[in-house]
């Protein structure tokens, strides 16, 4: 017999052999019915799999995030065999479940694909589904994977089973269908009860714009209707607050192709958005004692040899910049950790002198392909909030929960209320992309792991999600309509020290490394501003706004007293304009509402006979009649309140 532990210390015998949906079945068929994959040993396994040695064991529901995983890589498999039926010949490249969904890339020859076609796959998919297929998993030897998609004629798998060795390669069969794959996988294909697939995309093979585009379909599949029709309903939203489309309509921001691909263009408006939540952030950053730096978008490339960025990411940089002396190279910036140490080597640097924090608002750039760039989200030039701690060893800890507590504060400020913070760590299995001493990671993820436990943050472990340089605490944030966004990262890093020979002087006299922290609340600039516009749909907080208020004269004769009330609000540091063109009044309400201005105030004879205006909120209508120095003294108590709340106005 072999023993089985589950999740509440409970202990369970049962013959080798037993598969996980048995053990479901042991205790409840309703539970049984709810299973679509097992954690054993902390491994995912299909529930249909074997277990033959004492094991622990979690059986996996939908309300896992490693069964939902399952459940979509499952889907992808479906998918495929629904496309190798219609369009009879393709071959298949990589199908991996993503966040919310799953996509499979594939190469369909000389067929396009159309939304006539993706509605005659999902008749397909609904068609399979419902044949309750098992998926089968089978273990193979390398020659007979080889063998048979040689004689398929299927170069994908091919190169995918070259980098795979003999003893761990498994097929996965349901239906009509055999892929590559190691799996896991749902019981049955009849458990996916909802489906749509999404949209059509063209993604390089192995991502590298040199080789083949390849068809990539979006999809996503849930285990009832009811998940599905409320999930597409959030998509409708999700368009509605896209970035994209709100930049353009508010005129915040913008690209061009003679500038560049991924190199944002700030207007007006989104320049004070910035700027706003720029100087926001520097004044609790000097309040927190760090010291403002400025370093060149360029550094030699000997920088970026040392630190160690030049072997990692030099692929993914811009081309050198060849000077007239020979040899000689800079690359335009990819991080400003590099210039930092430099920094921190202009003068001798005492224990009393620690903990020194720099920060700059750095730009730095990233040669992101052509598929990847995104709006804002990802761009190749962008703005860090970043700063950089060098601290003795025992400063460690306290400075990386202060880091937590200025996160902290950037998140409530901008009402961002719903977050995990995730500890990302070195893989466990393969360290050959990191540099640095066992000692030195263990020491700085000890460090990370105990100030989240201390801050009592909600935290999740993720293995193989750290930098090269060392771990990190990475801020996973949900916004209005429930997505997830990586915002902010603190980072604990003994390497760049070691690289850059930093020292200081101990309380006894021997020469010491700091240990560097890097930290960006905001990530980046465009990203969170990206984010920022989502989460709010545009409709930015009244400190926030680059238009607080805007004046509508019902007509021309009002304009003098419209440009009167202008004036007072300039007087008190208000932001607002005058809406004077020759248009009705009704229209002029809907423009302004669209563009999500906080206030409007509406004149006409009435008001400016009485020193007054009608004032309408975003959103909410008209809010009556106001003296204008009552509305100012209204906006100020808003802003002072906000004040208040520890917000920088």
């Amino acid at each position: 017999m072999i023993k089985i532990t589950l999740p509440d210390g409970a202990i369970r015998e049962y013959q080798p052999g037993v598969t996980a949906m048995d053990i479901a079945k042991s205790i409840s068929e309703g539970l049984a019915r709810k299973i679509l994959a097992a954690s054993v040993n902390e491994e995912v396994w299909d529930a249909t799999r074997p277990i033959n040695s004492d094991s622990t064991l979690k059986l996996l529901t939908w309300d896992d995030a490693a069964a939902k995983s399952t459940f979509w890589h499952s889907s992808a498999h479906l998918m495929a065999e629904a496309v190798d039926a219609v369009f009879p010949g393709v071959k298949f490249w990589v199908g991996p479940a993503i966040e919310k969904g799953f996509y499979y890339d594939m190469d369909l020859g000389d067929a396009k694909l159309s939304e006539d076609d993706l509605a005659k796959l999902e008749k397909k998919m609904n068609e399979l589904a419902k044949q309750n297929n098992s998926f089968v998993r089978s273990e193979i030897s390398k020659d007979a994977a080889i063998k048979y998609f040689s004689d398929k004629g299927d170069e994908y798998k091919l190169d995918l089973l070259s980098g795979l060795t003999d003893g761990g390669i498994t097929f996965y069969n349901q239906g009509n269908f055999t892929d590559l794959c190691r799996g896991p996988h749902i019981p049955h294909t009849g458990l996916i009860k909802a489906i749509k697939l999404l949209s059509v995309a063209g993604a390089y093979w192995k991502g590298d714009e040199k080789n083949k585009m390849l068809t990539r379909i979006y999809g996503i599949t849930f285990p009832n209707q009811k998940e599905l029709d409320e999930y597409l309903i959030l998509l409708e939203e999700a368009k509605k607050r896209d970035h994209r489309k709100l930049g353009k309509e508010l005129e915040l921001f913008a690209f061009s192709e003679k500038v560049g691909m991924g190199l944002p263009l700030w207007l007006p408006k989104g320049a004070m958005i910035r700027e706003r939540l720029q100087q926001f952030l520097q004044k609790a950053q000097i309040d927190s004692g760090y010291l403002p730096v400025i370093t060149p978008h360029i550094g030699h490339k000997n920088l970026y040899v040392t630190s160690g960025h030049y072997e990692k990411y030099g692929k993914d940089s811009f081309q050198p910049i060849k000077t007239p002396q020979e040899g000689e190279e800079f690359f335009l910036k990819p991080m400003n950790c590099p210039h930092h140490c430099e920094i921190y080597k202009t003068s001798p640097r005492s224990y009393k002198d620690l903990p020194l924090r720099l920060a700059e608002f750095g730009t730095v750039y990233r040669y992101e392909q052509h598929g990847e760039l995104h709006g804002l989200t990802r761009v190749r030039g962008f703005t860090q909030d970043d700063a950089h701690l060098f601290c003795m060893p025992n400063q460690v800890k306290d400075e990386f929960k202060k880091v937590i507590d200025l996160v902290l504060y950037v998140f409530k400020s901008l009402s961002f209320n719903d977050f995990t913070a995730q500890v990302s760590l070195r893989d466990k299995d393969d360290r050959a992309k990191y540099i640095g001493s066992d000692e030195n990671w263990n020491l700085a993820e000890n460090a990370i792991i105990e100030a989240a436990a201390e801050k009592g943050l909600n935290t999740v472990v993720e293995y193989g999600e750290a930098a090269f340089y060392g771990p990190k605490l990475d801020f996973m944030v949900k916004d209005a309509i429930g997505r997830k966004w990586q915002l902010g990262t603190i980072q604990v890093d003994y390497n760049l020290p070691e690289r850059f020979e930093l020292e200081y002087v101990d309380a006894d006299n021997t020469k010491k490394r700091p240990v560097m922290i890097h930290r960006a609340p905001f990530g980046s600039m465009e990203r969170f501003i990206a984010v920022l516009i989502e989460h709010c749909a545009g409709k930015f907080p009244l400190w926030l706004a680059p238009v607080q208020v805007k004046i509508l004269p019902i007509s021309d004769k009002f304009l003098d007293y419209a440009n009167t009330i202008l004036q007072m609000l300039k007087n008190a540091d208000i932001r607002a304009e005058v809406d004077d063109r020759n248009e009705k009044i009704g229209k002029k309400i809907r423009d302004t509402e669209l563009s999500k201005v906080p206030y409007m105030l509406v004149i006409g004879e009435k008001e400016m006979n009485e020193n007054s205006a009608a004032v309408r909120k975003q959103g909410k209508g008209d809010i009556g009649v106001k003296p204008i120095e009552e509305f100012i003294n209204d906006i100020l108590t808003e802003v002072k309140d906000k004040k208040q709340n520890n917000l920088y106005i």
